[in-house]
């Protein structure tokens, strides 16, 4: 769906015509410069992760050293009666 197609409700037009000159400048379509600014709105760079996190926790923690074999022995099939 074009930029065209969506209707913004709401937005000034002074502020839809900067997205348009941001996007011409950007050589970007309208709708992936509005993408890209809502993208970074929500994901700021600076932001921990998650696994980040957790991984540190664990290092600040001493760690975890464990030794565990994983058998490969097949599972049994699954059955649904």
């Amino acid at each position: 769906m074009s930029t065209a197609a969506r209707r913004w409700r709401g937005i000034r037009r002074e502020t839809h015509r900067a997205l348009r000159v941001r996007a011409a400048q950007h050589g970007r379509s309208t709708e992936a410069e509005i993408r890209l600014i809502l993208e970074a709105a929500v994901k700021p760079e600076g932001r921990v992760k998650l696994g980040s996190l957790l991984a540190q926790i664990g290092r600040e923690a001493g760690g975890v050293d464990l030794h565990i074999e994983r058998d490969p022995t097949p599972t049994a099939p699954v059955s649904f009666e």
